[in-house]
């Protein structure tokens, strides 16, 4: 039985690992690329003026930027390299908390069914929405953030085909990487599904989803999520998606929910260098995550009462 299993869960990895190869790779080729022609640079000094409002000195654009067309580690990256208060440091890591890595991450939302619209909209929505409360309530804050490591200088590139050359090599390491995570964990789920034990995990979560206004059949998604991410746990979810019948509602909530609050480990120990308070940022994340989507939630699932009700009437 637990032969079957692995084959079986090997064939889904690998087949989930190609679905997202087909995203992450053209996409990290091209941002790689483009970091070294002026079109980041135009973003980033479009963006600057508006920065006063929420709080942030023009040049907060250089994290802010970085983080949501790479990822948070190339956000820090840019924190690292500016003179900022503690304020705008949390600030930044509030908004990319909410918002980073839009262009994969986004992609994923896709091959499971979420409208595009829907996630650019929730998560760039609530970065902005907690940069302007933090800025208007925290009065604090203002002295000088203290690092907990330096930015490591990274090397200098010159010529067209090393350029390509190094995006071609960061592409394909973020599939593979993609690969190391995906193929053992969907043969781990397909273990763990064929002995029931995953049938077990969603009664135990049952109650917390139908709070959320989703059914049982999304907390695998919900784990997923929460534990390794939206890029690496997709294969879980895409794999749900399929094998559990997770409606398009149920899985528009599910991500609703996972865009506000995900990776909940590593997306918040990776704030810790920066010399901010992380407990408060974990806080905010789930809180905006359980508020928003049982919000919506329950506006859906009343809308559709409302519908069926009509109907019968008629």
């Amino acid at each position: 039985m637990i032969g079957n299993s692995v084959k079986k869960g090997l064939l889904v990895g690998l087949k989930t690992t190609w679905t997202l190869g087909k995203v992450i790779f053209p996409v990290t080729l091209i941002v790689s690329v483009l970091q070294y022609t002026p079109v980041l640079q135009w973003i980033i000094d479009f963006i600057a003026p508006f920065m006063n409002m929420i709080g942030l000195p023009g040049e907060a654009a250089i994290p802010l930027v970085l983080g949501n067309f790479l990822n948070l580690y190339a956000g820090i990256a840019g924190i690292l390299t500016l003179d900022l208060s503690v304020k705008e440091v949390f600030i930044i890591a509030i908004m990319l908390s909410f918002s980073h890595n839009l262009f994969i991450e986004s992609g994923v939302a896709a091959k499971v069914g979420v409208k595009l619209w829907t996630i650019l909209t929730v998560r760039i929505g609530l970065a902005l929405l907690a940069a302007v409360i933090i800025n208007l309530v925290w009065q604090g804050g203002s002295e000088l953030a203290k690092y907990g490591f330096v930015s490591p200088e990274t090397a200098e590139i010159n010529g067209v085909w090393a350029i390509l050359l190094n995006g071609l090599e960061r592409a394909a390491s973020g599939v593979l990487q993609l690969a190391f995570i995906v193929i053992p964990l969907m043969i781990i789920m397909q273990i763990m599904k064929d002995l029931n034990w995953l049938n077990a995990m969603s009664k135990v979560l049952a109650p917390f989803t139908k709070v959320l206004g989703m059914k049982p059949n999304t907390s695998m998604t919900m784990v997923a999520g929460l534990t390794i991410g939206l890029a690496y746990g997709a294969g879980v979810m895409i794999q749900a998606a399929k094998e559990d019948n997770v409606s398009k509602k149920d899985m528009t909530l599910a991500f609703i929910f996972l865009v506000a609050c995900h990776a909940v480990v590593e997306d918040t120990l990776i704030f810790i260098p920066l010399g901010i308070p992380v407990w408060p940022l974990l806080v905010i994340r789930l809180t905006t995550a359980i508020l928003l989507t049982m919000i919506i939630g329950f506006i859906w699932n009343r809308s559709e009462f409302t519908q069926r009700k009509e109907a019968y009437e008629q």
